[in-house]
């Protein structure tokens, strides 16, 4: 990680080795907390041979992580059961037609559980509930007074965010703003659903409005599909999404190496173009959600370690929120394969695929500022409102922290979601 933080570093309990532990345990003799050790050091000995291209090695080492790991079983367990799915798959990577035979069989139960996992996400956890809270309170003090406000959905569609947008908008103390909202999506069926709610929503209120759904990636978005006019007061909202566009093939940097970084930030041509296409267009904010972890490093060991780190955090989380009564076991489960298909992201794919490549928050400070973006003040005059939002949640493990601008959402002492908002 480059640059420093006054956050505590968070880290698993235990340190992480890639030599394993001298001499052999039976695998019903361990402890858990052994376990937990014994699992750690086999995941970061086999990311280092599924690295280098030992697969008999690699075997070796998922062949013990399946007598020790399992998806029902304690949250070290369980996230262990979803890196060695992931590094499996990785090496079943080196034969395409191999791979694509057994991975056709899944893909669509998954996708058929992605709407339920994201439901169940904004439900029980309130880390997204805490980011549109930010998000609603800067922008209306942003736009305040403003007759004409467009609103830029850079891929969310949650209608969590949105309807109470719309409330909060129809109590302006001038009357409802002419309110028009973009929406892209890449699927279609997000875009028509959100536009159905958002139009009845506002019929409702007797607020002045208009949709604009875009079926595009981000990828394909230009200036002209926004149908930005003069007079209007433009934001953009980006929801866990803007990490998307740094997707390139790495085999760029494999061959220029150091050359092309930019102040230690590896250089994206993509996003450069995306960051320059927003500022042409001079939006009152940008606001930004992005999750608090550095996913974008060539090394596969170095993303490893750094996700391992990132999602103990998160299944901590789900085991204390959830708990391990049978009523909740399955919607853990959902949650669960959720966060495993952006693990074996990570872990299983490189160049164009790989596409979580979250970074922190100083990386993104300092693109936004190549760019020409500023950093806005967030919403709070000071950290108590933040605490009495915490408290509002009713649950214990959650922190809003103030760190350079930008507003950490934490499990704990670990940041697990930045929220931030920029202007020309």
């Amino acid at each position: 990680m480059s640059g420093t933080s006054n956050l505590p570093s968070s880290k698993p309990e235990v340190t992480l080795s890639l030599a394993l532990s001298p001499g052999p345990t039976p695998v019903e003799a361990l402890k858990p907390e052994e376990r937990g050790i014994r699992l750690i050091q086999l995941l970061l000995t086999c990311a280092e041979h599924a690295s280098s291209g030992n697969l008999h090695r690699a075997d070796e080492c998922l062949q013990i992580i399946s007598l020790l790991a399992s998806v029902s079983g304690d949250s070290m367990q369980r996230l262990s059961a979803r890196f060695a799915s992931a590094l499996a798959i990785r090496l079943v990577k080196r034969w395409p037609g191999l791979h694509k035979a057994l991975d056709l069989s899944w893909i669509k139960r998954s996708e058929a559980r992605v709407d339920q996992a994201k439901q169940l996400f904004g439900r029980n956890f309130p880390y997204l509930g805490f980011s549109y809270s930010i998000i609603a309170r800067t922008l209306i003090k942003a736009v305040m007074g403003e007759k004409v406000i467009h609103l830029v959905d850079l891929g969310s569609g949650d209608t969590n965010l949105w309807i109470p947008l719309l409330r909060s908008f129809s109590c302006s103390p001038d009357g409802p703003p002419h309110l028009k909202v973009t929406c892209m999506n890449p699927n279609k069926a997000v875009l028509e659903k959100l536009g159905s709610m958002l139009g009845k929503e506002a019929e409702a209120l007797d607020m002045p409005f208009q949709f604009n759904p875009l079926n595009i990636g981000l990828r394909d978005l230009t200036s002209d599909m926004l149908k930005v006019r003069s007079g209007e007061a433009l934001a953009f909202i980006s929801i866990l999404n803007l990490h998307t566009v740094l997707a390139e093939d790495d085999r760029v940097d494999a061959h220029f190496g150091d050359n092309n970084k930019i102040h230690g930030i590896k250089n994206s041509k993509q996003m450069s173009q995306f960051l320059s296409m927003i500022r042409s267009v001079s939006p009152k904010l940008l606001l930004l959600v992005e999750k608090e972890a550095d996913h974008n490093l060539n090394r596969l060991v170095d993303r490893f370690v750094e996700a391992l780190h990132y999602y103990s955090a998160v299944f901590d989380s789900i085991d204390a929120t959830l708990g391990r009564n049978m009523s909740s076991g399955r919607e853990r489960l959902v949650l669960e394969e959720m966060f495993g298909k952006e693990i074996e992201n990570i872990v299983a794919c490189e160049g164009v695929e790989r596409e979580e490549r979250h970074e922190r928050y100083e990386r993104w400070m300092m693109r936004l500022g190549q760019a020409g973006l500023k950093p806005v003040r967030i919403w709070y005059d000071s950290m108590e409102d933040a605490k009495q939002m915490v408290e509002a949640c009713g649950r214990d493990g959650y922190k809003i922290v103030n760190e350079k601008a930008s507003l950490m959402i934490c499990w704990h002492d670990r940041p697990l979601y930045a929220v931030s908002a920029w202007t020309c």
